[in-house]
């Protein structure tokens, strides 16, 4: 959706999005027997207001339209991956070290580029809460939230959903793995510094005949539910599928439905596996998705007066809302944004006239911007092949194409795209995987930080010196 299409909603229809924040930060804290009973009709109430607004008001169909295909394809994914890796049982083995447990996050860091941060931490949160069990604190949980859900996932669309949003809009799949790996290895590296330092402390407070009583058995490594990974395997090559609308995220759940219903039942008791963190997820969500629209759109139509934007800035910003909004969506704003600063106009003509003429043109091109529509036409045969070919190339793919194929702006896509999955980390609502992590951990009766707490105990002495070491490294220019 172009920049002349976005709607213009009154500054006051961002109140029902402030408030459902605000419920969702504060009610547990203050209310919580009350909110565990109407939070559902909270996130429908709030969501109504704006959707009437949007749809009687402003008729912006075609927006609210987009909307609704990203939540359904946002929990078609994370609700897919989240009920599939529910399928899986892993018995772990032996005592729970700090080193052990360094291995353990590392290994959920890989896999949440293959199974996503969601499939990743539905997969081995429940084993990661049996094996720290006789010490078992909230860091634990929260430096799984992290590593596991949430900064692990920067290198591929699978791994976090602005990744996969960004996919959507024509960013190549293995774009972000060549262009964000360092980034992800400081990260990471960094955060595994802090938990082994926080966790060799709470491990040494933990009497040795405790610690030898209470841990996992040192012969038991078992796997359950391995037909699974079939399922896995399908959602993962959904992914691909563009056209036509919808089937996508149709296969997604027919996977979900056949590993559900074809798992035995014994690994789901294992697992104590059932529907309450992702229907929380769903439904917060869906209110989210839609009291944002107002927010998003005052960011989007006022990119453009933000005069020349640094990387530092897009970083800095992108991830600073990603960390109260959902980041899949803050993500698109985002990248939105940087079309509407740099991306010039002129060029995209100029190569959507190449596109029809297959490239013909291109040693003819000429002009003031005659370099930059060259390396975007390029950065079109690079990545999208098949569709120059076919000469069925979007605009958003040519915006896109001009980001990356010329290096003066494919940083600020790096920006967004780390700025999106790191900050993401720093709330309950940053991303999807976060809330779920937190539901089955109270579930488990594990101690976790409220919304606040989770912010002044984690985010703030942890999290934001490795975000600023992440921008001085990488993003300060």
């Amino acid at each position: 959706m172009g920049i002349e299409a976005i709607p213009t909603p009154n500054p006051w229809m961002i109140v029902p999005f402030g408030v459902l924040l605000a419920a969702i930060a504060l009610a547990p804290w203050f209310f919580l027997d009350w909110w565990l009973r109407h939070y559902p009709k909270v996130a429908y109430a709030l969501g109504a207001i704006t959707l009437v607004y949007y749809l009687v008001g402003l008729q912006a169909y075609t927006r609210v339209g987009h909307v609704a295909h990203e939540y359904v394809s946002f929990i078609a994914l994370i609700g897919s991956l989240y009920v599939v890796s529910g399928g899986i049982h892993i018995m772990v083995k032996g005592e729970a070290t700090p080193w052990a447990n360094v291995v353990f996050l590392l290994i959920g860091a890989v896999i949440a580029n293959l199974f996503g941060t969601t499939g990743a931490s539905m997969l081995l949160i429940r084993p990661w809460l049996r094996m720290n069990k006789y010490r078992i604190t909230a860091h634990h949980v929260v430096f799984f939230i992290l590593i596991v859900s949430n900064v692990g996932g920067c290198l591929t669309p699978i791994g976090d959903p602005p990744l996969f949003l960004g996919y959507l809009k024509g960013i190549p799949f293995w774009w972000a793995a060549e262009h964000c790996w360092p980034m992800w290895g400081v990260g990471v590296g960094v955060l595994l510094a802090m938990f082994y330092l926080v966790d060799h402390r709470n491990y040494l407070r933990a009497p040795k005949d405790v610690r030898e009583r209470l841990a996992e058995p040192a012969d038991e490594w078992r796997f359950e539910g391995l037909g699974n990974l079939f399922f896995l395997a399908v959602i993962l090559g959904a992914v691909f599928i563009e056209h036509p609308p919808f089937l996508r995220e149709v296969i997604m759940v027919g996977a979900a439905i056949g590993s559900y219903y074809l798992t035995r039942r014994e690994v789901h008791e294992a697992n104590h596996f059932n529907f309450h963190p992702i229907q929380e997820v769903a439904i917060l969500f869906l209110g989210i998705f839609a009291t944002m629209m107002p927010a998003l759109d005052w960011l989007q139509r006022n990119a453009a007066q933000l005069g020349n934007p640094t990387v530092g800035f897009f970083f800095w910003a992108s991830g600073s809302l990603s960390s109260v909004l959902d980041n899949a969506p803050t993500y698109l704003s985002f990248l939105s944004a940087i079309f509407g600063s740099f991306v010039n106009p002129e060029v995209v003509q100029q190569v959507q006239h190449l596109v029809s003429t297959h490239g013909a043109d291109l040693a003819a091109v000429t002009g003031p911007h005659a370099e930059q529509v060259r390396q975007t036409f390029l950065a079109l045969e690079k990545y999208h092949a098949a569709k120059v070919a076919a000469g069925t190339v979007g605009v958003e793919q040519i915006e896109v194409a001009f980001l990356l194929g010329n290096v003066a702006y494919n940083n600020y896509v790096v920006a967004i795209s780390v700025g999106a999955v790191f900050f993401g980390a720093c709330t309950y609502i940053g991303n999807g995987p976060n809330f779920m992590v937190k539901a089955i951990a109270e579930q488990k009766k594990v101690h976790v930080p409220s919304f606040l707490g989770f912010v002044f105990r984690f985010t703030l002495p942890f999290m934001l010196p490795l975000l600023t070491l992440v921008w001085l490294l990488f993003f300060r220019g």
